[in-house]
């Protein structure tokens, strides 16, 4: 009986340990920073042709980082790839062109500063719209990672083995989506929607911040999406359009959720940061994502002038706000249910009912129980605008299908949520 409770207490607490491997636990909590402008370092543009080989490596178009890039013998080269300020997320977003003047195979490492490693698994495109990720097969990594995620679960560089030949090929961290697809994207549903899309304020360099708006715009009863705070961070920026898709649906709930509710979405925070390759800051060296006290920089200045203007222009109230995010996998931020909102309990409410709408999936939450410092997005809205707010994380790799899946169920939850709970007054 005693080696049985003995053997019985260690499959549980291997189990346990193996369950813990198994979920992202997330951030520490964030803490004061200083969100005053710093420089930045800016990659040269251009194309860097090596005759010998007969290849040419280009960063000379937007979203593009490759910082240099040096021939060590035939057909063997290495692109350094380094952010655009330090201290800096460890996320290495890189993105070049390659064209050879034969077909031919070359193989290319990508090395990172000491405190980096490589973290997003390369994608290739022959056109810049349609991706795939290479064969791992062509992949070789350099004192591989031991973990199951963050830093320590990558390697530290890797070599690619690509097959080149006259047509471009890109190679990037994740798909290239940058302000002009962005952009694009927000013109096709104005053309197919009753859409308004409108300039709220200019980035650092001058790029427009643009937001979206629809439903009922005379309604008090609002919600706010924002995304792509940070550049990498593309596969937030996939939920947040299945997302807002969503709510533009003809679905009988979407076209009666439209009927008493505005929506405001501005689907690119951070434009001259996506445009110009950064890892994680804006053109002011700053993370956006903590500047929602001091408003230093002009990106989320110009969404909290919005914010005040709305509520004074309509006497109304903002009930929601999503801020999409990437990180090493989903997870899910919310304010801690006990603050009090204009709708107290909305979001936990709503994560729960995920678990219907998604069978078998169990959201990993991690409420913050912590209203200052109000530097992120999501403890701004709550104690600034009222909010029931929370940061939605996607992982790097979660399957674009299942991004797609999720942010059409969490849609149409929330909606439904929104509508109930209004018709019970609140």
């Amino acid at each position: 009986m005693r080696k049985l409770s003995l053997f019985l207490a260690l499959f549980l607490f291997t189990a346990d340990c193996l369950s813990q491997q198994q979920v992202f636990q997330g951030q520490p909590p964030v803490e004061s920073t200083d969100t005053t402008s710093r420089p930045i370092s800016r990659q040269t543009r251009g194309i860097t042709a090596f005759p010998e080989d007969g290849v040419n490596f280009s960063n000379d178009f937007d979203g593009a980082r490759m910082n240099s890039v040096t021939r060590t013998g035939r057909n063997s080269f290495v692109i350094r790839i380094e952010p655009e300020n330090a201290p800096i997320n460890m996320s290495p977003w890189y993105a070049f062109q390659i064209r050879a003047k034969r077909t031919s195979e070359i193989s290319v490492t990508l090395v990172y500063p000491e405190f980096a490693r490589h973290r997003y698994s390369p994608l290739t495109s022959t056109d810049g719209r349609r991706w795939k990720p290479l064969d791992t097969k062509r992949i070789t990594e350099i004192e591989p990672g031991t973990g199951r995620f963050g830093p320590e679960s990558r390697p530290r560089s890797v070599t690619l083995r690509l097959k080149v030949g006259r047509k471009p090929l890109w190679i990037s961290a994740q798909e290239l989506n940058t302000s002009k697809h962005v952009f694009g994207w927000m013109q096709e549903r104005a053309a197919k929607h009753k859409v308004r899309i409108e300039e709220i304020g200019k980035s650092t360099e001058g790029r427009p911040i643009k937001m979206m708006s629809f439903g009922n715009l005379n309604s008090k009863n609002n919600i706010l999406i924002i995304s792509r705070q940070h550049p990498p961070e593309v596969t937030g920026y996939f939920a947040m359009q299945a997302f807002v898709d969503r709510l533009l649906s003809g679905s009988r709930l979407a076209k009666d959720f439209r009927k008493d509710w505005a929506v405001f979405v501005m689907p690119l925070m951070n434009p001259d940061g996506v445009d110009n390759g950064h890892w994680r800051h804006n053109a002011g060296g700053i993370d956006l994502n903590r500047d929602w006290t001091a408003f230093n920089q002009p990106e989320s200045k110009a969404v909290s002038e919005f914010l005040k203007r709305r509520e004074r222009a309509t006497g109304g109230r903002f009930y929601f706000g999503i801020d999409f995010h990437s990180t090493w996998d989903d997870i899910y931020y919310p304010m801690d249910p006990k603050f009090e909102s204009n709708m107290t309990g909305l979001m936990a409410e709503w994560l729960d009912s995920l678990k219907t709408g998604l069978p078998g999936y169990v959201p990993n939450v991690r409420a913050n129980t912590r209203l200052e410092p109000a530097i992120v997005s999501r403890n701004y809205f709550l104690v600034s605008h009222g909010m029931e707010a929370i940061v939605y994380e996607i992982g790097d790799n979660t399957t674009r299908d299942f991004i797609k899946k999720k942010g059409k169920v969490g849609a149409d939850e929330m909606m439904r949520l929104l509508i109930e709970r209004k018709k019970r007054g609140n």
